[in-house]
């Protein structure tokens, strides 16, 4: 069996954040309480009125801003820019409505450039003056911040969710291996399993060194239509060569043999050394990795339904490479996804290879049950503030 890692401990402080950062709870109700604030502040002035003092406030900047180097000086092309400048800036502001909030602001930088000759220190006596204005566009600007933040938080937000389900499931599959009978006979389990995998891993060894290259390979294609039947599918390249080329009538290990010789003896066996040596020596790993590991039953086994649909993909597989005796053993592990003791026994092989001593010792002090309560409410909490607010 390999090793596994540790179960995961995804909240296991469900209110802290790890160095006092912010949980994404804490972080999700920030955001929001931000967003809400900047919005009451816009409510507060009327959404159409904010924008138009931000609209004119931009417009007014950028002005300046597009002028400030081609209207200063005594040039004629200076003269001529100024005039410009001053055309446009009284026009936006003769267009402000009487009564719009801060259309003094814009009167007085529209008197600050108002003079035959500007400097910069003009310039920046209108952008002075244009200040009370500012805040209309920085609570836009403003909103549009909280609403990226809050955007981005729900998303962590939802992250987190996913890291709880996956830790509230680890914890409940301890729990589960905690009520394990320790002492159940699992070798009623084993012994099958034991016996059907040494079989076809022989049955596999003496099908490759028989079979052709070809006929493997159509193996490997047909298994991508059984999704428990792991075979990882040939390189487009080295599939095309061993379909069309005649080497492919050639078994797997004789392919990898000949990719060792030296093209003068390989001329013996290929029409084109060097059409085998570029598809078949730039594969070995692939090839050498075909094997029966795939046509395997792992240990413990997995569910009974989950069992019976792995064997029924695999028999045609294992009738392919293999003899009847190797089926007959397939059909033996089948038989016991229908065993009555079968879900008691898988749970005592489960909770035999599975459990750490440290999960033991976890399961045995309680911590696992704490664990999950608090991972449970966290959960709850975070799943009750996403469903305040729609996405952003």
């Amino acid at each position: 069996m390999s090793e596994r890692a540790p179960p995961t401990d995804a909240g296991s402080s469900a209110g802290v954040g790890s160095d006092g950062e912010a949980t994404p709870l804490e972080a999700l109700e920030a955001a929001r309480d931000r967003l809400e604030a900047v919005e009451t502040r816009i409510d507060d002035r009327g959404e159409a009125t904010v924008t138009e003092v931000a609209t004119a406030y931009r417009n007014a900047t950028k002005l300046l801003e597009d002028y400030v180097d081609r209207a200063t000086g005594t040039g004629k092309e200076n003269f001529q820019a100024y005039i410009e400048l001053e055309g446009k800036f009284d026009t936006l502001v003769s267009d402000l409505d009487d009564d719009l909030p801060e259309r003094e602001a814009f009167e007085d930088a529209l008197d600050a450039i108002d003079k035959r000759r500007l400097s910069e220190s003009d310039f920046e006596r209108a952008h002075d003056a244009l200040e009370p204005a500012a805040e209309y566009a920085d609570m836009l600007d403003e909103r549009e911040t909280a609403r990226e933040a809050l955007a981005e938080a729900r998303k962590t937000a939802n992250k987190r969710r996913r890291d709880l389900d996956d830790a509230i499931v680890e914890r409940e599959r301890l729990l589960e291996l905690a009520n394990a009978d320790l002492d159940a006979p699992v070798e009623r389990l084993r012994d099958p399993i034991q016996t059907y995998n040494e079989a076809v891993r022989e049955a596999f060894d003496e099908y490759r060194l028989a079979a052709s290259a070809r006929e493997v390979f159509d193996l490997l294609e047909r298994s991508q239509w059984y999704p428990f039947v792991g075979y990882e599918r040939p390189p487009d390249d080295l599939a095309r060569y061993v379909r069309e080329n005649p080497a492919g009538e050639y078994s797997i290990p004789e392919l990898l043999e000949y990719a060792d010789y030296s093209r003068s003896k390989l001329s013996h066996y290929v029409d084109s050394a060097d059409e085998l040596k570029r598809n078949v020596a730039t594969q070995q790993t692939f090839l050498d990795g075909i094997d029966a590991e795939p046509l395997t039953i792992d240990w413990p086994p997995g569910p009974a339904g989950e069992l019976r649909h792995r064997v029924r993909e695999y028999r045609p597989f294992v009738a392919r490479v293999a003899d009847e005796e190797v089926v007959a053993a397939l059909r033996a592990v089948r038989l016991l996804a229908t065993d009555a003791d079968y879900d008691r026994l898988q749970t005592a092989a489960q909770a035999v290879a599975q459990l750490t001593p440290e999960e033991r010792e976890r399961l045995a002090d309680g911590r696992v049950d704490a664990e999950l309560e608090e991972l449970r409410t966290e959960r709850e909490r975070l799943e009750a503030a996403l469903e305040v607010d729609d996405p952003i």
